[in-house]
């Protein structure tokens, strides 16, 4: 999960060009022309870079927005290359909703493309470095922020308050279904966090082991020990000496299970289980949620499907461990 060194600004430009030269803006015969069409009701485009944004601004916004996402489904979000529709998404978008904390390294040049404002939703969020590892390879080396904060119930409340303040500055008139919508999801999440807090605590010394460093603000919350191959968006990507480090740590924890992430290749956490003797998880979802039939089309589920993973991978029987 590398960022990208492609995307330049003369791409983006070039982009742009071809935007401003189409002679049918809201149609023509690329697949994304029906996003493109006005909302048959006057409603403000939201667009967000990704699909867990997108997924908490519809909850809140309703249908009193037009919420798309820049990434589609799957999509590697640190290094993503915007596309032709995107610019013109850009174009037409009246709020754009970013997370902020170095996720985007595009976003910048993007946005030269779009008049919209543009919110960060992290700003009230107190941000925590990719945890430093005793003699793990990388330790020597500056520890990159880690943007990942949504994947805290606790942290994600701060994301549906800055959403929800930041649709009511773009549709004053709507702020009450806003603010209801936003206490429903508030209170989800809350709940959410009350019965992983609950079932941790009933977990002895629990270590989450993963390829990427992205699990730190979960890992704060529910005081578990935490280990990755690499951080995010390393240069070097399961290098024999991460993949040594990981599996140290692995036997001298008796860790059960490890996991890798749905976008990144679990190659060299495949070898971490074999050689350590743990089982490798199924994967855990961070930057995309799935399509609707898939295991986790909502952040909810996101947050619900990785903590049953994690928290039942703690408490594995029969592993020999």
């Amino acid at each position: 999960m590398r960022h990208s060194t492609t995307t330049s600004t003369a791409a983006l430009l070039a982009l742009g060009a071809l935007l401003l030269s189409s002679c049918s803006p809201a149609g023509g015969s690329d697949s994304g022309s029906d996003e493109a069409e006005p909302s048959s009701e006057d409603v403000p485009v939201v667009l967000t870079t990704f699909t867990v944004l997108q997924d908490i601004a519809a909850e809140v916004g309703g249908d009193r927005v037009d919420v798309r996402s820049i990434t589609p489904l799957g999509a590697e979000i640190h290094e993503y290359d915007p596309t032709p529709g995107d610019v013109r998404d850009a174009a037409e978008a009246d709020l754009v909703l970013a997370n902020g904390l170095g996720l985007e390294a595009w976003l910048e040049q993007f946005l030269d493309q779009s008049e919209a404002s543009t919110v960060v939703v992290t700003d009230d969020i107190d941000p925590l470095s990719v945890t430093r590892l005793p003699g793990h390879p990388d330790d020597s080396t500056e520890m990159p922020i880690n943007p990942h904060a949504w994947m805290s119930p606790q942290q994600g409340v701060k994301y549906v308050d800055a959403i929800d303040e930041a649709l009511t500055d773009l549709s004053p008139q709507d702020a009450e279904v806003f603010a209801e919508n936003a206490d429903a999801l508030r209170e989800e999440l809350e709940d959410l966090d009350a019965e992983a807090r609950d079932r941790a605590e009933q977990l002895d010394d629990v270590h989450l082991v993963t390829c990427e460093g992205a699990f730190s603000y979960l890992a704060e919350d529910l005081d578990l020990g935490e280990h990755y191959l690499w951080p995010v968006n390393a240069d070097d990507e399961g290098s024999p000496q991460q993949i040594e480090a990981q599996i140290r740590y692995v036997q001298d924890h008796q860790v059960p299970t490890v996991f890798c992430e749905s976008t990144v290749n679990e190659a060299a956490q495949q070898q971490v289980a074999q050689d350590s003797g743990a089982e490798l998880g199924e994967p855990l979802y961070v930057d995309s949620l799935s399509a609707e039939d898939g295991p986790v089309p909502s952040y909810l589920d996101l947050l619900r499907h990785d903590l049953e993973l994690i928290l039942d991978g703690a408490d594995a029987e029969g592993s020999g461990r």
